[in-house]
Parts: C-alpha cells; structure tokens; sequence
C-alpha cells in the first residue's frame, strides 16, 4: 500500500501556485465574467444553448451547438462586443464557434 506523505491541498490553491495553470484560471474566469455580461442580451430560449469559451491572443468565444443558434449569435455580436467595451474590457473580436458533437 502507498502512503502519501504530501499533504492534500485544494485545487484552488494548486492552481494559485503554478503560474501557467494561476493564469489558466483567470482566463476561464473572465470569459465567465463576459458571458455573465453579455447573457441580458440573449433571448432566453437562446442563452440556455451557449457557453462561454477560450480567450486568446485573437479574441474571446463563444460555443454553439449548432448553425442556428450560431447565425443567431451572429446578429447580436455586434452589440455584444459594443456591451464589452462598455464594461471595459479590450474586445478584439468575439468568434462564435460551433461545437461538434
């Protein structure tokens, strides 16, 4: 049997620790943060289908299931990036990429 003698630490923390993973984090953080901004302008029945995706270099995503509610996504992106830099935040572009199944 192996014994650990490492103590346990909460993945939080873990993460906190190792500057690649800490900024991993804040990535995942702020697009959530975005998509918590941006989610009044979506139609109900629409904002329930999408998720907030990668930041990066070239923008921010934003995940579809399908060419529906991506064309959707689409129409609006507009104000979704104006709403963006209203709030503060340096929008480059916004992509709307479709999941595959």
């Amino acid at each position: 049997m192996n014994t650990r003698s490492d103590p346990v630490v909460p993945i939080g923390e873990a993460l906190g620790r190792h500057g690649g993973l800490a900024r991993l984090q804040q990535l995942v953080r702020e697009s959530n943060e975005r998509f918590e901004a941006i989610r009044p302008l979506l139609p109900a029945p629409l904002a329930r289908y999408v998720k907030p995706g990668p930041i990066d270099e070239e923008g921010w995503s934003l995940l579809a299931p399908n060419g529906a509610v991506a064309a959707k996504l689409r129409q609006l992106q507009p104000r979704m990036e104006a709403l963006l830099k209203h709030r503060g935040w340096q929008v480059t572009a916004i992509r709307i990429k479709v999941q595959s199944a």
